[in-house]
């Protein structure tokens, strides 16, 4: 199932205060990008945010699963969480400053 354009522009809203978000359509749902960088996907209306140390140190209840079948485990970020932008913006951050940089 794909996902709906008003969930991806809601998800985006709340990401906003961790650097310039921007999403691209992708195989019928949407990459996820802070500052230019790749940093997860929106799946069948579900952020999944890419896998890194200090994230998972940050919040280390978030649960991880694949974003569709075949994929790496991501974290699988919990309604209640996308409901709190301060703290879902400072963890997609975390995710963003821990990836190595481009071109490495």
């Amino acid at each position: 199932m794909a996902s709906h354009k008003e969930t991806v522009e809601y998800i985006c809203e709340q990401l906003g205060g961790a650097g310039e978000i921007s999403s691209r359509k992708m195989f019928g749902e949407y990459g996820l990008y802070c500052d230019g960088t790749f940093i997860g996907v929106i799946c069948d209306n579900t952020l999944f945010l890419k896998v890194t140390e200090p994230a998972r140190q940050a919040e280390p209840q978030i649960a991880l699963a694949p974003a569709y079948e075949g994929a790496k485990p991501s974290f699988q970020i919990p309604a209640e969480m996308l409901e709190d932008a301060p703290r879902l913006a400072a963890f997609a951050r975390t995710v963003h400053d821990s990836l190595p940089a481009k071109g490495k």
